[in-house]
Formats: C-alpha cells, sequence, structure tokens
C-alpha cells in the first residue's frame, strides 16, 4: 500500500525534503490509528486518535509557516492543496480566541444538544476542576485555555 505523500503528482517545492519525514511519521501514525481496533471503545471514542493525528499534523505546518517562519509560501500553500494540513483550521487558529482550537465540530453550534460550542471550548477555571471532562467528538479536555 503507497502512502498518501507518494501519490501526489505536483512535483513538491523547494524544502520538501525538510518536512517530508515528519510528514511520512503523521501518514503512517494515521494508518495505525485507522487500523487499531475499535473493541471495547464508543463509536465516537474510535474517531478521536484519528482527530488528534490531523491535529497535530496541521498544527506542525501552521507552526512551521508562522511561528518559526521555517517552510516557504509556496511550500505552505502546496500543503494546503494536497490537503496535508486542514485549511479552515488553520484558518481559524490566526483568528483571537481560537488559538488552540482541537476541530472545527467543537465550534459548530449545531453538533451540540443545546445549540451552544462544545464543553471543551468552555474556559477550564469555570469547569469543576474534580470532573475530568472530555469532548464527545474528539476528546479534547479543554482547547479555550
Amino acid at each position: 500500500m503507497t502512502s498518501r505523500l507518494k501519490r501526489i503528482r505536483k512535483k513538491p517545492p523547494d524544502g520538501w525534503e525538510l518536512i517530508e519525514p515528519t510528514l511520512e511519521e503523521f501518514e503512517r501514525k494515521m494508518r495505525e490509528a485507522e487500523t487499531e481496533s475499535h473493541d471495547g471503545k464508543r463509536i465516537v471514542e474510535a474517531l478521536w486518535p484519528i482527530f488528534k493525528i490531523h491535529h497535530q499534523r496541521s498544527r506542525y505546518i501552521f507552526d512551521l509557516y508562522y511561528k518559526r517562519q521555517a517552510i516557504s509560501q509556496p511550500l505552505y500553500e502546496y500543503c494546503l492543496e494536497n490537503k496535508l494540513a486542514d485549511a479552515t483550521l488553520i484558518a481559524k487558529w490566526k483568528k483571537q480566541g481560537y488559538e488552540n482550537l482541537c476541530c472545527l465540530r467543537c465550534i459548530q453550534s449545531r453538533d451540540t444538544n443545546f445549540g451552544t460550542n462544545c464543553i471543551c471550548r468552555v474556559p477550564k477555571s469555570k469547569l469543576d476542576a474534580s470532573r475530568v471532562i472530555e469532548c464527545v467528538h474528539c476528546g479534547c479536555r479543554g482547547c479555550s485555555g
């Protein structure tokens, strides 16, 4: 089975060889998470590792481009075009208050019972410290700070 990175037909821009090993590692972890046994887990819990790896891969590319300026704009756009990073999630990270957003489902009010944001978007200071609260969508334990 070939990796998704190998199936991209367009020639990558300069600097690709620097990030390719890390993206290959994310791809390997994603394949493991997809094939992992779901025995004893709720349906939503089986998806949590996939959401986590997707977030980590997008955050890696975001940090390289916006925080460390380690990759060029053509390489960044190449990663977005080939869906190696989530462009809509990155767009949210650039907005104030969403810098640590775990996934887009957590801010969609249509996915909640009462038409509000997910519980992980409530600041930890406003929650009961004795309870561990996990997002039903992605397993996040609080991404609002």
